[in-house]
């Protein structure tokens, strides 16, 4: 006996690809937070990092990272429906965050390199296996 894969035959990965869904909603929910603290809090956000101070706007990062948030909740919703747009967007989405991640490499090093882990895998497993989200089947041991 053999274990064949057949194209309309979903495996493992299919958990990985909701795994990519939990992990993209817990994300916009953070990030709605973050932009709720930003609206709500003082007017401008420092970061200081070795050799270099960062003044950010925090009204117009606020309502950035809430916008963001509501858009990566909704993907998520939509990837587990397994549609095309939505993994479109999320592997654009977990893209951008793995580039973010490498400008924050000197001040978080540990937390940006285990980040952009998470972020490729989840596009590799939205790339590779998204498509098994809609076939809905389990799969199966194929006698040769």
């Amino acid at each position: 006996m053999s274990t064949a894969h057949h194209p309309g035959v979903s495996t493992g990965w299919t958990g990985w690809v909701r795994f990519a869904g939990v992990i993209l909603i817990i994300n916009g929910v953070f990030s709605g937070l973050q932009g709720l603290v930003a609206l709500t809090g003082p007017d401008t956000y420092y970061l200081s990092t070795q050799g270099a101070l960062f003044l950010f706007d925090a009204k117009g990062w606020g309502w950035w990272n809430v916008a963001l948030g509501v858009l990566l909740i909704l993907t998520a919703v939509a990837l587990f429906s397994g549609a095309t747009w939505a993994r479109i967007v999320a592997v654009v989405v977990a893209g951008v965050s793995a580039v973010v991640q490498l400008m924050l490499i000197p001040a978080q090093p540990w937390w940006s390199l285990i980040v952009i882990a998470i972020d490729v895998l989840i596009i590799y497993a939205i790339i590779a296996h998204g498509d098994e989200l809609r076939t809905g089947e389990t799969p199966s041991n194929v006698a040769s």
